[in-house]
């Protein structure tokens, strides 16, 4: 299928702009393509060519121009022309699918780390379709019709998720039997000023892989909270040392995940070396910043 007819889809409903239908398609739960920005211009061209699109210029006074896109009548016709059309096969494409194939070469720890690490993925994508459910993405509900079969659609992605998820919790209960049941992470929700936060400060389980981080986004979603304040008991050693990169790793997955995290560090003798330069860096940003005390670090993360 081309994303021709996502678009012709998209404009049919509402006239926008080419970001706009970058942003609609990355949101979407079951638009497949990555949406750049030389895809959507290059179709948008040739629908324009076509005469299935029109496009007119608006002018703004403390704003660069923008183009915004509209669906013409033989756009309509040729949109409802192929949604009639015979729908093509369904594509079973997953990666993970090869990666288990031979997973037998691997030992019972590791099979059972490449199982947990794609379930934790998978928990992660449930929660993050819920919310664009809840959201509302796009969704246009122009007909009682239309509103129940976006829900139904959004319902069926999440469905093959949790199918998806309870299929590889089945495989690591018979494959790695043995391996014990790994120590769920412990957060702490705070709420203050009609806001709230995930705190971590376990010195037991500190963050030591990028599975950790996925754990804390994990408990994001579950708690609709998308803050974070780390506290330096959990902060591993590995994650001071950037030579290991996984201080790298784990702020990276937080911010593709739109995670705001600060950190409290008292002791300034663990900062040091390229970790210090690296937190210089990163005090710049409105992602990830190190405060001396608790005190600062909220008022950041809650914005005072």
């Amino acid at each position: 299928m081309s994303i021709n007819f996502a678009i012709l889809g998209i404009l049919s409903c509402q006239s926008v702009t080419g970001y706009d239908l970058k942003k609609i398609i990355q949101e979407s739960p079951f638009m497949h393509w990555s949406g750049n920005n030389n895809q959507i211009y290059k179709a948008l061209l040739q629908l324009h060519d076509e005469g299935f699109v029109t496009n007119v210029v608006q002018h703004q006074e403390s704003s660069p121009s923008k183009k915004i896109y509209t669906i013409t009548a033989e756009g309509m016709a040729e949109l409802t022309k192929w949604i009639v059309s015979a729908p093509e096969p369904p594509e079973f494409k997953r990666t993970f699918l090869i990666q288990l194939a031979w997973g037998d070469v691997l030992s019972t720890d590791q099979l059972n780390a490449l199982l947990m690490s794609y379930e934790n993925e998978l928990r992660l994508q449930i929660l993050l379709h819920e919310e664009k459910k809840r959201r509302g993405t796009l969704s246009p509900e122009r007909t009682a019709r239309e509103a129940y079969i976006w829900n139904e659609i959004h319902d069926h992605v999440i469905s093959t998720y949790n199918y998806e998820c309870s299929w590889v919790q089945k495989l690591r209960r018979e494959l790695c039997p043995l391996t014990e049941e790994e120590t769920k992470m412990q957060v702490q929700v705070i709420e203050k000023n009609e806001a709230k936060y995930i705190q971590y400060a376990s010195a037991e389980t500190p963050i030591r892989s990028e599975q950790d981080a996925l754990d804390l986004i994990a408990a994001c979603f579950e708690n609709d909270a998308y803050l974070i304040m780390l506290h330096a008991e959990a902060l591993s050693d590995d994650f001071l040392k950037l030579s290991t990169g996984l201080a790298g790793q784990v702020l990276q997955k937080l911010v593709n995940y739109r995670i705001k995290t600060a950190a409290v560090i008292t002791d300034e003798l663990r900062i040091k070396g390229r970790f210090k330069e690296l937190l210089a860096e990163s005090n710049k940003r409105n992602d990830f910043r190190v405060f001396g005390s608790i005190v600062e670090a909220e008022d950041w993360l809650l914005g005072g």
